[in-house]
């Protein structure tokens, strides 16, 4: 897929080899919020893995194309970090993420209208200025409900369904 270049203010500058771990995925939250996927090239080993719950990418290109999917499915994507940890290289951040699913198919999902609004975490690889892995953890759930594809929390469908797995769960024990 190609990159997709965006009119406003140029990217900001990549955080330098020596850069902490935190400022340079500071730096990418950064980024993501410019819906440009070229500038994150500079922070990506060749050999980076973005594993998320449906699916994992590996070297530059994937991961690029990921974001690219994203940010043609999800126009106005606002991705806001809320709380940072970091240890020995790696970096934990707690985050949400909001948006309208109106552009492009994502995930195989025509888009529906639905605003999105989910929080995750990422655990982040970082070393010499680059990222190596980052781990995503977030509620595949919460997604569905949001874009209309499973029922409402609470609702009558919801109840039935969790009725059926727990009829299903003691069963096969």
């Amino acid at each position: 897929m190609p990159t997709r270049t965006s009119a406003g203010p140029p990217a900001p500058t990549p955080p330098g080899t020596d850069a902490s771990p935190t400022e340079v995925v500071r730096w990418v939250f950064d980024i993501v919020n410019t819906h440009r996927s070229a500038p994150l090239r500079d922070v990506l080993t060749a050999d980076v893995r973005l594993r998320l719950p449906d699916a994992t990418y590996r070297g530059v290109d994937a991961v690029l194309g990921f974001w690219e999917g994203l940010f043609a499915a999800v126009p106005d994507l606002t991705v806001t970090m809320q709380a940072v940890a970091e240890q020995d290289g790696t970096v934990f951040v707690r985050w949400t993420l909001t948006g309208t699913h109106s552009g492009a198919e994502w995930a195989g999902i025509g888009p529906t209208g639905a605003h999105l609004d989910l929080d995750g975490i990422d655990h982040v690889t970082v070393s010499g200025g680059r990222i190596h892995a980052d781990f995503v953890v977030f509620d595949q759930l919460q997604v569905a409900r949001q874009l209309g594809l499973a029922p409402a929390e609470g609702s009558r469908l919801d109840v039935a369904l969790r009725r059926g797995r727990g009829i299903l769960a003691r069963l096969r024990h």
